[in-house]
């Protein structure tokens, strides 16, 4: 039988954390050994080495980069990983999470994973490894090793935008689904039947989609047409999108958009073409962004308070850091169909 993995309390930052001392037991060998194993391999035997690399897999381990005798102090820092600034959907989170933390006296670390190929597992054992006193998360979708990883670090974590009943730690965030299934009921409101999406290749955007296509098909609609196009978004890949749309001869008098930027490019193209925004083809994008109420004709779309993500992601991570209570560990921050002349 094999041995057991040390359980992790989540109670505090540090409370629990996997540590050097329970590698050496699982492997059955001396801290002393241990640490040589993973600092000076050459100083131990290769069956030393694979049996302390093995329990280090095994829990998750991640050393700790900082002086031991700073181990136990906080660090003042807290890291956020998004998969891109490119974009600019999560800015409004970020600013507001720098700015709840600077307020009590704690810096942020920026860290990007990527959409495709994403370096997310090698970006959090970086990261774990400097023992920040939170760590916030876009999105829940995290492999496997990533979870052992974050879970045996005792470090606390936030997820956010998005929902989920099982979250690692603490969340903050809405339904995907729910908002595909929102814009399909406002657009059968407005009289529209021949439904499309355009939308990005990530997970987020395509539980939207998924939960629109099944609440059309619900409510007998025609087969909702879609285009997928490479996350971060753009405006030529929206001018594209639209085009791909055309060249299929379908009918089409509304498509939802997987961002802003998307919707921006579907309406360029449309006036290109000669084809009426709102009236023949109403559009809906998705982040509300600043330039979202200026456009002509003004975009509907779903807002998002990413300034409330950050600031209940914040509150998380410094009551945890702190050792004060956190009440409900999830908040659904729910979203808004702002309509405009658009749809």
């Amino acid at each position: 039988m094999k041995p057991e993995v040390p359980a992790v309390k989540r109670s505090r930052r540090g409370s629990g954390a996997v540590t050097l001392h329970d590698v050496a037991r699982l492997a059955g060998v001396a801290p002393i050994t241990a640490s040589r194993a993973l600092n000076t391999p050459s100083q131990v035997s290769a069956d030393v080495l694979k049996k302390v690399t093995d329990a280090v897999s095994r829990v998750g381990y991640v050393r700790n980069h900082l002086a031991g005798g700073l181990a136990s102090t906080r660090s003042r820092l807290v890291a956020a990983v998004v998969p891109t600034i490119k974009g600019p959907v999560f800015l409004q989170t970020i600013q507001s999470l720098t700015v709840a933390l600077a307020a009590h006296g704690y810096q942020l670390m920026l860290g990007q994973s990527g959409y495709v190929d994403s370096r997310e597992d090698a970006l959090l054992e970086a990261i774990i490894g400097r023992r920040p006193d939170g760590i916030v998360l876009t999105g829940i979708m995290r492999s496997a090793q990533g979870r052992k990883r974050l879970l045996a670090a005792g470090i606390p974590v936030v997820e956010t935008w998005d929902l989920t009943p099982t979250p690692l730690d603490m969340l903050v965030g809405f339904s995907h689904a729910a908002v595909g299934t929102a814009v399909v009921d406002f657009f059968r409101g407005k009289g529209r039947r021949h439904l499309a999406t355009v939308g990005g290749d990530d997970e987020r955007s395509a539980r939207r989609i998924h939960a629109f296509e099944a609440a059309a098909a619900a409510a007998g609609l025609p087969k909702v047409i879609s285009v997928v196009v490479p996350a971060p978004t753009t405006l030529r890949s929206g001018r594209q999108a639209l085009a791909q749309l055309q060249a299929m001869g379908q009918p089409i008098d509304a498509v939802f958009c997987s961002s802003d930027l998307l919707a921006l490019g579907v309406m360029t193209e449309a006036r290109a073409r000669g084809i009426g925004v709102s009236d023949p083809l109403a559009v809906m994008g998705f982040g509300d962004l600043e330039f979202s109420a200026d456009l002509e004709p003004a975009l509907t779309t779903v807002r998002i308070d990413g300034d409330a993500i950050g600031r209940q992601a914040a509150r998380f991570i410094i009551d945890r850091a702190e050792g004060l209570p956190v009440g409900p560990s999830v908040v659904d921050v729910g979203f808004t169909i702002v309509e405009r002349a658009s749809a």
